[in-house]
């Protein structure tokens, strides 16, 4: 009898089944968002870079320009300091909230309490996910504004809530709108987001806005999170209003700031949620449980640039107000229509119409990009609302964004002999007697 011929039958694998391959399986909040819209602009531009191609970038809203000197001459000289190598304290440094709640005292006459009423965040975006996470839940329904930055639809959704879009584009009928969902949702929304200066779109308001939001929020018991993010990019004048100056205001809600546009910090991640501090205390319980708090030689620069920067802010400003014009004065000499914006880092342009008779959006973005060596983002990436225009940002340099207006010139001219022409909106409406 052979020795081996029990262990030959238990070792053989032929008699067993063959195992199905392993699958990873993302939980049901991963399947809820879309694919990426920008992937493919961003993957072009990749590949059209890595061929030499000087492609102008205005997709992003991401700061071109360096922070002050002085602050980072205060974050080189802090990291020195052995003392701030460790955990730093989760809410933010105490001295860096101070130089928070003294800004908003000093540019809007509110004043908040360091303590309970604002938190330092790595980054308002990320603050306001986590915002979401704190306050929203299955069956909870936010409004949001409509077109809209992506995280306002995807922080309530990846928080387990439903969201209703309103347009923006009318400021007086957002407001109804507000209203009739309020009175015909069951049940009522619990939660309203609002940006102003507005992003993609650049609407503007005035403190009234906010006042009548105040009003709304009281009377059908919502709370409201205003992501303030261009608070600090203005023009011809223009001062964004902050929601919290609006009487009663901290009763209802929030808002987010960031030091990444007008300090020119976008890298370092620093944003601050400030207001009622119910809502403040419920947004620190979600971060004791995810982090151990921002370097705290980053909060010891921030506190630098918020204390003594602020000259330097307004000339930031001024900077992207000479790039609007460039890039508005350009757009409308090819035949755009592209309105100046008040505030922001953004302008908003309308896609011709004999281009949008023959291609959506997206379409016409990664036709720019392939045949003019300029990225954008199509105004479908933030929604539907957002269809018929592309947000072009103002990140580049005055010289860069006339070479950008003269590459768009040149792609259409080169679409136009891959397409042909397309009908005027005359010849559209009094065709030839060969076409009746």
């Amino acid at each position: 009898m052979d020795k081996n011929l029990g262990m030959s039958h238990f070792s053989s694998s032929s008699l067993e089944p063959e195992p199905e391959p392993f699958r990873v399986e993302y939980a049901q909040r991963v399947h809820r968002l879309p694919p990426y819209l920008f992937g493919r602009i961003n993957n072009i531009l990749y590949q059209k870079r890595r061929a030499g191609r000087d492609v102008i970038d205005l997709g992003m809203g991401n700061p071109s320009d360096p922070p002050e000197r002085s602050i980072m001459e205060k974050l080189a000289e802090a990291t020195y300091d052995e003392r701030n190598h460790g955990y730093s304290k989760s809410n933010g440094l105490l001295n860096l909230r101070r130089e928070l709640t003294s800004k908003y005292f000093r540019k809007y006459g509110v004043r908040l309490d360091p303590d309970t009423e604002a938190i330092v965040w790595l980054g308002s975006k990320e603050g306001f996910s986590h915002m979401c996470l704190a306050l929203m839940g299955p069956g909870d329904t936010a409004m949001i504004p409509a077109p809209y930055f992506p995280v306002h639809m995807y922080g309530v959704i990846l928080a387990a809530g439903n969201v209703v879009a309103l347009d923006v584009s009318d400021s007086e009928q957002f407001l109804s709108n507000i209203a009739y969902t309020c009175q015909h949702f069951y049940p009522r929304p619990k939660l309203l987001i609002i940006n102003y200066p507005h992003n993609p779109s650049t609407v503007t308001v005035e403190q009234d806005f906010f006042t009548e939001i105040v009003k709304l929020a009281k009377r059908y018991g919502f709370m409201v999170i205003s992501d303030f993010a261009y608070s600090d990019v203005a023009f011809d004048g223009y001062t964004p209003p902050s929601f919290l100056a609006s009487p009663g205001a901290t009763d209802v809600g929030v808002e987010f700031t960031t030091m990444s546009k007008g300090y020119n910090m976008a890298g370092w991640r620093v944003g601050f949620c400030a207001g009622n501090h119910e809502m403040v205390r419920g947004l620190a319980t979600i971060k004791g449980y995810y982090d151990y708090g921002m370097f705290q030689a980053i909060q010891i620069a921030a506190i630098v640039a918020l204390r003594d920067t602020e000259a330097a802010v307004e000339r930031q400003s001024q900077i992207y107000q000479r790039r609007r014009d460039v890039l508005v004065d350009g757009l409308r000499r090819i035949g755009w229509d592209a309105t100046p914006p008040k505030a922001g880092m953004f302008v908003w342009a309308k896609v011709p119409d004999r281009w949008l008779e023959r291609m959506n959006t997206m379409e016409f973005a990664m036709k720019l990009l392939e045949h003019g060596d300029v990225a954008v983002s199509p105004g479908s990436g933030f929604g539907p609302a957002g269809e018929g225009y592309l947000r072009m940002a103002l990140v580049e340099n005055e010289s860069r964004l006339q070479q950008a207006v003269r590459q768009i010139g040149r792609g259409l001219e080169s679409m136009e002999q891959e397409y042909g022409s397309p009908p005027s909106p005359a010849a559209a409406a009094h065709p030839s007697p060969s076409e009746t």
